[in-house]
Order: C-alpha cells, then structure tokens, then sequence
C-alpha cells in the first residue's frame, strides 16, 4: 500500500501553530527547508527516479567498485530537470540524472562495513552523475551482486524540519551554556509537538533535500566526523564548524516493497557542501547510515 504524503508546508506550520507559542513559532518555521518526498509511483503519475532496478549509465562509465573488496550495488537513481521545477533549496543539476550506489554486503556476505568511523570504507558508496546528453543504456550488474526489484517513483513537496540535535535547532533555541535537560524542557522539543509532527511522515522516508530524518542522531556530525579523519571530541569546535557544511542531497529508507533492508530498518543518506554540488563535483559526495 502506498504510504499517504502529508508532511505539506501548509500541514507542518498548522501543527506549529497549534502547539507553540507565537513568537516560537514563528522562529521555528523560518527553519523549515523545502524537500522532495520519493514515493513509488501510481499509473499516470509523473516518473522523477527509481529504486532498484538496472541503472542507466554512459556506455564508456565503469561500474563503480570498492578497490579490493567488490563492486557496489545499484540503490537509486533521480531525474534532475523533474525535481528542479519543483523549487528545492538544493542546486541540482538542471538536467541529467544522478545515480546512487552502496556496498550493500551482496558481493562479500557483509563482511566489510561501510561506516563513518572508518572514513576509509566509504569509498563503498558513490553518486554518478549522467548528463542528459550521454550515450545512456541499462547497464547489467557484475557478478556477484544482483539488483534490487525495481520501483518507479513519483516525487511531492514536502516541509522538513531540524531535530533536537541539529545545529540549527540549537542555534535558534537553546541558550548559551543551557544543560540539555533544559533545553529538551524548551516547547520545539515537546513530546506531544513532534509525536503530532511525526504522524505527517508515514512509509518509507526516501527524500531529495531538505534536512535528513535521522534514525540515531544528526547525520551532519558523522559526515563531518569522517571528513576530519574520524578522530574528534563530539563537541570539539571543529567538529560543529565542519557538521554545518553538509547538507542532505538524498536519502533512501529501507523499504520492503524493493527488498532493501538497510540493518535494521535503517537509512542510507548521500551528503554534499553546498559548494561541491553547484561545481557538480559528485566525487566528494560524503555517505553515512543509521539503523535502529
């Protein structure tokens, strides 16, 4: 059953409106971040990307392997000029396509990880971008890993909002040297507020843009923990400076429609600076994943 799309800006400011004071509000919402919820297509609806699946890539592309340990699989491709239009805060390509591949554990029975405190494995992860003018064919899988059952997708608008954790939410609400209990006490992080929020995000979270939904806590820190080496105090300054460069450009859900199980129920999330997708420079997209 496909789940129901609710998480609208208008639906998301509504619950903000109900639950917090004015003036709170008002801050809160000036946080939102526009994003595009993925969701598998029904006849007649508009193709923006797909799960699973054969990915279309250049004829003269190389599959993208994991020196030494195997080649990736095939997650999850996107039609750049389709989400364009629909007014992200994210600088995609106007055309093409962007493709999404991970060391799933297919090709060596889960025996390497790809995980942030090891910044060396994520070269297990990889975005590709096509152009839309490439010699383009569904390319087979190599041997040892089979693809994914496909699934078109459709795409709808969708506000998204920081959680407790995230240097936004901080930034905008929590008080110089405040204690964390003091800060979970503050009204944006009421339990019945984003227990409310959180039944307008039902079924699989597969999103472009927007800020992430973290399964554990805000995957900016682990990105920005891999990028300085893996080897850093949680509050160490630079560890925050770093957190504050990376935005989400894709998020793909475990999904059972499509046989992808991420752990337990967990999420892959591709991560770029701002900076490196405006000059297309896919090559140091960042990865992470949590699971519950």
């Amino acid at each position: 059953m496909t789940a129901k799309m609710t998480a609208t800006r208008e639906a998301v400011e509504r619950v903000a409106r109900e639950h917090l004071p004015g003036d709170v509000a008002d801050t809160w919402i000036a946080l939102l971040r526009p994003a595009a919820r993925l969701k598998h297509a029904l006849p007649g609806e508009p193709v923006v990307g797909q799960l699973g699946g054969l990915p279309t890539l250049d004829q003269t592309a190389v599959w993208p392997t994991w020196t030494d340990e195997g080649p990736l699989t095939f997650v999850a491709s996107i039609n750049c000029e389709s989400l364009v239009s629909m007014g992200l805060d994210i600088a995609l390509p106007q055309d093409g396509a962007l493709a999404f591949f991970y060391f799933d554990g297919q090709y060596d029975d889960a025996q390497s990880l790809v995980i942030f405190e090891e910044p060396e494995t994520l070269k297990g992860s990889r975005v590709l971008y096509i152009p839309a003018d490439a010699s383009a064919i569904p390319r087979p899988c190599p041997a040892g890993i089979e693809a994914y059952p496909r699934a078109d997708l459709s795409a709808e608008m969708v506000a998204t909002y920081p959680n407790f954790e995230h240097p936004a939410l901080i930034e905008a609400f929590r008080l110089p040297g405040e204690d964390l209990r003091s800060f979970l006490a503050h009204p944006v992080n009421d339990d019945t507020f984003m227990e409310t929020l959180g039944e307008l995000d039902i079924g699989p979270v597969h999103q472009v843009g927007g800020y992430a939904h973290p399964v554990q806590g805000p995957v900016e820190y682990e990105v920005a923990l891999a990028t300085l080496g893996g080897k850093i105090a949680r509050k160490h300054p630079r560890l925050e400076q770093e957190a504050r460069k990376w935005k989400l450009l894709v998020q793909i859900d475990s999904d059972e429609r499509v046989k992808m199980m991420w752990g337990d129920v967990g999420m892959l999330y591709w991560m770029m600076q701002p900076t490196d997708l405006m000059a297309r420079a896919f090559e140091a997209a960042s990865f992470t994943w949590q699971c519950s």
